[in-house]
């Protein structure tokens, strides 16, 4: 089997490690939403040995990370779970979430449900790190950004570069406050927030 691969995790992930090995590298696990090629949670894992990573997606993308798990040889690479935001999750408590590429492709409702889903499983104390573009008081923050925003309008409707102050929102709602807001090459960022509250 030919491992698909996406030159724009190739490209980010020493960027994002630097901002999540701090954060991840002494806990016992992390879950990723949307893990797409296996490449992010391939390369944490082998950056972070004593952490286990839990991949998830959708049903059509679990055997290209099930491959790329084999062809590891990780330990700490788990092996994938189906995971459909808008529907029962697969894991009840949860350590840690990493997630990447995903909130500007989901829709609107299933982002909602996502952000549901994170507060009903993360433990008090835990971290969610999201990774992507955002849009700040409605604006774009790159002439990049709004064509991409485009592009994925385009290709479905309801995609789009999600509102940072809705997406705060929303995790405030889930019991969630932010810790950091990184700026990341590429303009796009890295939003770290905690678990305060059930």
């Amino acid at each position: 089997m030919t491992l698909p691969f996406s030159e724009a995790c190739e490209k980010n992930k020493q960027p994002i490690l630097a901002v999540i090995q701090p954060l991840f590298e002494k806990t016992a696990s992390v879950v990723e939403i949307g893990s797409g090629t296996g490449q992010h949670v391939e390369f944490f894992a082998a950056s972070m040995p004593a952490t286990q990573w839990q991949p998830t997606d959708r049903a059509d993308s679990l055997a290209v990370i099930e491959a790329r798990r084999a062809v590891s040889g990780l330990s700490n690479y788990l092996r994938p779970l189906e995971l459909d935001v808008s529907a029962a999750w697969p894991v009840n408590q949860v350590e840690n979430i990493f997630t990447a590429n995903t909130l500007h492709i989901m829709s609107w409702t299933a982002v909602e449900h996502c952000f549901d889903g994170i507060g009903r499983v993360l433990v008090e104390g835990g971290l969610v790190c999201i990774y992507g573009p955002f849009n700040y008081q409605g604006q774009y923050t790159s002439e990049s950004n709004a064509r991409f925003d485009a592009w994925l309008k385009q290709r479905d409707p309801n995609s789009a570069i999600r509102d940072f102050e809705a997406i705060e929102r929303l995790a405030n709602k889930a019991g969630l406050a932010l810790q950091q807001d990184v700026a990341m090459p590429a303009n796009n960022r890295c939003l770290v927030f905690k678990k305060t509250r059930g």
